[in-house]
């Protein structure tokens, strides 16, 4: 028996993201290991909304059997035959290192060996600044996205990450063309509390993007409460507080909190969860077999952004 605090709604592509990516060039995507029904349905679909050209690397022969399937003519794409889910991961990610793609995609492959392949210093993706996991989350009703980081890469990111985190949230919500984004950071209370080591982390973060920052509001610690609801800030007598109840994006403490919060919005409220690494010389999608299709597309969508490759 289903849970009755489940959602039965289906993610929805987010239009407005969608209409913002078809503002730019689409990127040229090398999708590793893409001979399997979810990636090619996805880039079948992205590439008829001119977000973007694939690269298809994997066992070709799996490759032209999905497209048959789907009915899609893929003679104007490049194929890359590879044999297994490694060779795959670094074909893939070399080409994205080489300058012949604008975006790494993953495929019907393990994430640990495709991140592997993402961050060996062999591909070339590496640029010096730490590679940081995005979630951007719609509503299916439409409304303010929130984004959420870092929920899949970083498991107990420190001091050093979250900041590069609060950068490269605030470098995508600037892209996705809010100028004064609301970041919070993420605890289980408002005070920071010695015994709460993420509060004090959260007081020392929002002090460093006050004095080193600009056109950001960044507030912490917040517990999850205070960052969603104005009801709720205005009964701690949070009002004066710009971010409090009207939070943009949230900076969380380890992944398992990331990872619950944007499953909550996901199962919970049916939400559409793109999601995007930043940090490497291009963008990476770490999609998921769970994921469903608008979450691929949103996805495809979040690193055409990215990209900002001009028509």
């Amino acid at each position: 028996m289903t849970s009755p605090f489940l959602s039965t709604r289906h993610a929805e592509i987010p239009q407005d993201l969608l209409a913002r990516a078809q503002r730019f060039a689409p990127p040229r995507v090398a999708i590793a290991r893409a001979g399997a029904a979810l990636p090619m349905q996805a880039a079948q679909e992205a590439t008829q909304a001119g977000i973007m050209q694939p690269i298809f690397v994997g066992e070709a022969d799996q490759i032209q059997a999905e497209a048959a399937n789907l009915g899609w003519d893929i003679a104007a794409y490049p194929i890359h035959q590879t044999s297994g889910e490694q060779e795959a991961g670094q074909t893939a990610a070399a080409l994205c290192g080489a300058g012949a793609a604008d975006v790494l995609m993953k495929g019907h492959l393990h994430t640990d060996v495709f991140m592997r392949a993402a961050v060996s210093r062999a591909a070339g993706l590496r640029t010096g600044q730490r590679f940081v996991h995005i979630f951007h989350i719609t509503h299916p009703d439409g409304g303010r996205p929130i984004l959420i980081s870092d929920a899949a890469v970083n498991v107990s990111p420190d001091i050093a990450t979250r900041k590069a985190a609060i950068v490269s949230v605030k470098t995508l919500l600037n892209q996705l063309g809010n100028d004064h984004p609301k970041i919070a950071i993420l605890s289980a209370t408002e005070s920071a509390l010695p015994a709460v080591p993420s509060s004090m982390e959260g007081a020392a973060l929002a002090a460093w993007a006050q004095a080193e920052l600009t056109d950001v509001h960044v507030s912490g610690p917040l517990a999850f409460d205070l960052i969603m609801s104005p009801n709720a800030a205005a009964t701690k007598n949070l009002t004066d507080d710009p971010v409090a109840g009207h939070a943009d994006a949230i900076i969380v403490p380890d992944i398992v909190s990331g990872n619950a919060l944007f499953k909550a919005f996901v199962y919970l409220k049916g939400g559409c969860a793109a999601g995007i690494v930043t940090g490497g010389k291009v963008p990476i999608l770490l999609t998921s077999r769970a994921d469903p299709p608008a979450a691929r597309i949103a996805s495809a969508a979040l690193a055409a952004i990215s990209c900002g490759l001009p028509k």
